[in-house]
């Protein structure tokens, strides 16, 4: 039986620019087709970022800042991917489960509807989970401010997690 002092809830908010060139990478996937990516140190995968804040911040780790800082060159284009299974390899050390993970993009172009499916199949193989746990939605600025005139991307992640061991 689950105790309501071993559940955890993380959050997680990460942001980037937009400017043209790609790949664009979202969610673990490279969308070639859109001219566009996200600018940052890493890869700058924008989702994947924030669901790695979350499981940190849920276990009570450092932040992925601390953990991935921009100042050091191995980072430099780093996959995120790699970073957010770091993390979860701390996250399981420190006995936590994920139970949930809930995450919303805020991006005008290019929807990801039809990305979706593959994103959520591609984070719970990143993070070794059912599929089923993983939901993602997509919203847009409707033309306003920076998301919707296409300057800047933004996720946010809240999981659950339980504690099924001490460390």
């Amino acid at each position: 039986m689950t105790s309501i002092q071993n559940i955890r809830i993380g959050l997680g908010i990460d942001s980037h620019r937009i400017e043209a060139g790609g790949p664009l990478i979202l969610g673990g996937l490279h969308l070639d087709l859109y001219p566009m990516h996200f600018v940052g140190h890493s890869d700058a995968d924008v989702l994947l970022h924030a669901i790695t804040d979350a499981v940190l911040t849920a276990a009570g780790l450092p932040d992925i800042g601390e953990l991935f800082p921009n100042n050091l060159v191995e980072n430099k284009g780093r996959d995120s991917a790699e970073m957010l299974a770091l993390a979860m390899t701390a996250f399981r050390k420190k006995g936590f489960q994920l139970l949930q993970v809930e995450c919303v993009v805020e991006l005008e172009r290019p929807k990801i509807s039809s990305h979706k499916e593959e994103m959520r199949r591609r984070i719970a193989a990143i993070v070794d989970i059912d599929p089923d746990i993983v939901h993602i939605k997509g919203k847009t600025g409707e033309g306003i401010g920076e998301i919707g005139t296409g300057q800047l991307a933004r996720a946010t992640c809240i999981v659950l997690a339980e504690r099924v061991s001490k460390t």
